[in-house]
């Protein structure tokens, strides 16, 4: 009866759907099934408390928000009818079908005036978030204004909002091509909603919930559950991507943000929300969160961040990889207008307890695919010239190899530590293959990521050197670290 169609109001509709009725797939539905959806969906849209959460979806012109219809519930009654139940059997049906599951769409119009001109079985922007209005025929075919819809496609569209989360006034809707984790999200909005609507009712409130958390850093949060509740429910381990709307059709300022998290990106989550990983990656996020804004005499413990950098920043990958890795993993400091940015007081030498090889390692594999044999290449040169450093005091080298920001000066360095290693009879720490592989694309040629490889091998001396002990008695030599410019990034 129903499926998802990869559109993402019906589809996070129909997982809506799907989660009120306790259903693990669409596919599962019944007719009694929709009749249940639309009996709640008419008993609480036609509530004065839910017209203004429903406008941000439907318009002020809809059924349920037309302010018209607030001395005449029962044209609100009418309305909710006409829209929620006409996919009925005993609805007619044309032969022409809809647009989203093709099915038949309903022989009648969706309005409750008898002088209201529509189309019958035509939808547009009261019905549909984001659609044209009444009256204009663009983008749609042979010049007929509406879009055609069948009953069981506009029910999803309208248990869409119970679906969302409202953040900063608009709604937030996920959708995703694994099926499990779409519907794990149109519960968790949905159980929300239905517990905070039966508490506005019993009140006679408003309606009104809005999430203190920003939406991508709400998305990135409850993705992590979601993963965990896979994991806990042994679903297979398919490899999957988010996409997230948040929109709004009010019609003074209609909108819409679309935020992205492809495969790659969730994989390497999921590694390091793993039992091997988990420890030391909710150091890094715990080190992200925003920081209380800085009053005299106010107290941090009723502060509730909104905002995790790291969340954030998620966002901007893989393009951001290189800042990404300095920032979270290097712990290298960002200069930053924001007070209550937490990234401005990183540092690896208060904080070498969380520089480790194991999580950029994941991260090269997953966000950048980097081969494996340059890895471990990497890899193997870090410990190389961490115990070059511990061995022979080199303090300037060290401070010299992450501070260097031009290739020849940086190139001489290694060269000049690689020839005070011959000198003193022991093994040169530099060989010419493991060199060309990591930092040159060709003789003399510095590869387009040098700089990275840099901050990869560093990461992974710094790593060695404190366990080495090297930190505890040359703290000097970290004095001045350098400070990254992100004020422009995510």
């Amino acid at each position: 009866m129903l499926k998802f169609c990869g559109h993402p109001f019906v589809d996070v509709g129909i997982a809506t759907i799907t989660a009120f009725c306790g259903k693990s797939s669409p596919e599962e539905l019944e007719t009694s099934d929709l009749q249940a959806v639309a009996d709640y969906l008419a008993e609480i849209y036609v509530d004065p408390c839910m017209t203004g959460y429903l406008s941000i979806a439907f318009t002020m012109n809809a059924g349920y928000t037309q302010p018209g219809y607030s001395k005449t519930p029962h044209k609100k009654a009418a309305y909710a009818q006409k829209v929620l139940r006409a996919f009925s059997p005993e609805v007619p049906k044309r032969v022409e079908v809809d647009v989203f599951l093709g099915l038949p769409i309903a022989d009648q119009s969706f309005g409750v005036e008898e002088t209201e001109k529509r189309s019958k079985g035509r939808a547009y922007r009261q019905h549909i978030p984001l659609l044209t209005g009444e009256d204009v025929i663009n983008f749609f075919p042979y010049g007929d204004a509406g879009l055609p819809v069948s009953g069981e496609a506009l029910l999803a569209i309208q248990a869409l909002p119970l679906g969302c989360v409202k953040i900063a006034g608009k709604l937030l809707a996920v959708h995703s091509d694994n099926p499990e984790i779409m519907i794990y999200f149109a519960r968790k909005f949905l159980e929300q909603n239905r517990l905070e609507i039966q508490l506005a009712r019993q009140n006679r409130e408003k309606f009104s919930p809005d999430v203190h958390r920003l939406e991508r850093t709400l998305l990135v949060e409850l993705l992590l559950e979601a993963t965990e509740f896979q994991k806990e429910a042994q679903s297979q381990d398919q490899p999957f991507s988010i996409t997230a709307y948040h929109f709004s059709n009010s019609g003074q300022g209609p909108s819409l943000d679309i935020y992205h998290l492809p495969m790659q990106t969730i994989a390497f989550l999921r590694i390091v929300q793993s039992a091997g990983y988990r420890n030391e990656w909710s150091k890094i996020v715990t080190r992200a969160w925003q920081k209380p804004p800085i009053k005299k005499g106010a107290s941090d413990e009723t502060f509730v961040p909104p905002k995790n950098y790291l969340f954030e920043d998620l966002f901007s990958l893989p393009e951001n990889a290189s800042r990404f890795l300095r920032t979270y993993f290097l712990r290298i400091p960002v200069r930053s207008k924001d007070a209550q940015d937490p990234r401005s007081e990183y540092s690896f030498l208060s904080e070498a307890d969380i520089v480790n090889w194991k999580i950029p390692s994941e991260f090269l594999r997953r966000i950048l695919n980097m081969e494996k044999e340059r890895i471990e290449k990497i890899r193997n040169l870090g410990d190389v010239l961490a115990e070059y450093v511990n061995a022979e005091n080199d303090t300037r080298f060290f401070r010299d190899f992450f501070t260097q920001n031009r290739y020849d000066y940086f190139r001489n360095t290694l060269l000049k530590a690689n020839l005070a290693a011959v000198s003193r009879r022991k093994p040169p720490i530099l060989s010419f293959d493991s060199y060309i592989q990591i930092f040159e694309e060709g003789l003399e040629i510095p590869a387009g990521d040098w700089r990275l490889a840099r901050d990869l091998v560093l990461i992974r001396m710094i790593e060695r050197l404190y366990q080495l002990g090297w930190f505890g008695t040359h703290e000097e030599v970290l004095t001045e670290l350098p400070v990254e410019d992100q004020e422009n990034v995510i």
